[in-house]
């Protein structure tokens, strides 16, 4: 074997199925990385792709922060929903329960979300379920990240 497969085999073993599959997403998301509709059709696809309740959640979500961000492009972040700024940097993101085998969805935020409040602030939130509750305090966040 060639040092460079060796390289690469003992890469990847440490890697679960789970990792290994996100690595993949990544790398198919930098052949759409150009082109706004088919970043977010891909979001759709990933979307639809998901077990319920992940895949509601993550459909109200989608029309959430379109609506409150419109600035940001949908696109597929490791495989999951996530919205970029112009510049490309994801601002927010949805991860499914599903994905990691985990009692709850997590709707979370990047560094480069103005999200900051003193020295400590949430960077990320579980889900179990959306409400109009939880639907305002997403709008809220999500508007306050493109601030």
């Amino acid at each position: 074997m060639s040092p460079k497969k060796d390289t690469q085999k003992s890469a990847h073993q440490g890697l679960s199925a789970e990792e290994r599959a996100a690595m993949k997403e990544t790398l198919k998301e930098r052949k759409i990385a150009a082109n706004k509709e088919e970043m977010e059709k891909a979001a759709l696809e990933a979307i639809a792709k998901m077990k319920e309740p992940d895949r509601s959640m993550a459909k109200r979500i989608h029309e959430i922060v379109k609506v409150a961000a419109p600035q940001l492009t949908p696109k597929t972040w490791y495989g999951m929903p996530a919205y970029a700024n112009q510049e490309g940097k994801v601002i927010c993101f949805f991860q499914a329960a599903s994905k990691f085998n985990v009692r709850y969805a997590t709707f979370g935020f990047q560094p480069e979300a103005k999200l900051d409040d003193g020295n400590m602030w949430a960077a990320s939130f579980a889900l179990i379920q959306l409400t109009p509750a939880e639907e305002s305090k997403i709008v809220a966040l999500v508007k306050k990240a493109v601030s």
